[in-house]
């Protein structure tokens, strides 16, 4: 399994169960290097072999270089989990630049597409593949429009909805299945201080989620128990 922005976060958490449910595992990262080799040691006390790799996903060359060392040194490629994104900078869209707006899409959006791609060329029976899951990493934000300070980020995650689906029917019948996790607040690092704290009472569950309950819902996309279930967008947000 490939697990993009595997450093910390959602990203870490589900590296690390994938370890646990016996994957190997490559986490990769675009800064923290001693976070990631952290993740991959964790990976390792379970006794499966794990990478750690700098790659931005919307650099094509990085992406390239990336799966042909997944391909090298861990073999057939059999799940790929589009984890990495930015949510950009808090604002009305009236107060973002190009350069922001036009970052944040190459990283959410293109970086899951060349990704996906690079995985389908492996997985694919087109390609000789023996078929694969790959799952995307969307939010409620898509749902909700994140009106007054990140709209931005929920087209993303909407356009992630899109792609999900589309690229499901596409290779639908060549043995790979697609699906989304869409999560709603959840306890991570990522998230602005105070605010877990501030939306969680005001949820229908009266808390945020945590990473290990988006991770369980990653893992079982990616299993056999789901093989029917393709094109699907799971929320994980406590009915938010």
């Amino acid at each position: 399994m490939i697990v993009t922005g595997g450093s910390r976060g959602l990203g870490a958490a589900i590296a690390e169960l994938a370890g646990q449910h016996g994957y190997d595992v490559c986490v990769t990262y675009r800064h923290d290097a001693e976070r990631a080799a952290g993740v991959a040691a964790a990976i390792r006390r379970t006794g499966r072999r794990a990478l750690a790799v700098q790659a931005d996903s919307a650099d094509e060359d990085a992406v390239k270089q990336l799966f042909e060392r997944v391909d090298r040194e861990l073999g057939t490629l059999s799940a790929l989990v589009n984890n990495a994104g930015t949510s950009g900078r808090k604002g009305r869209v009236d107060a973002l630049d190009a350069a922001e707006i036009m970052g944040l899409l190459a990283t959410n959006v293109g970086g899951t597409l060349l990704c996906s791609r690079e995985a389908i060329r492996r997985m694919s029976s087109l390609h000789g593949g023996a078929g694969g899951a790959i799952v995307n990493l969307s939010s409620a934000a898509a749902r909700l429009g994140g009106p007054g300070r990140s709209v931005h980020y929920a087209a993303s995650k909407g356009a992630i909805n899109s792609l999900t689906v589309g690229l499901a029917r596409e290779v639908a019948a060549e043995g790979i299945r697609v699906n989304a996790v869409s999560p709603g607040v959840i306890d991570t690092e990522s998230q602005e201080p105070g605010r877990v704290a501030e939306l969680g009472p005001t949820l229908p569950m009266r808390r945020a989620g945590r990473p290990d309950e988006v991770a369980q819902a990653v893992l079982w996309l990616v299993s056999d128990e789901a093989s029917y279930v393709t094109g699907t967008i799971l929320d994980v947000s406590g009915a938010r």
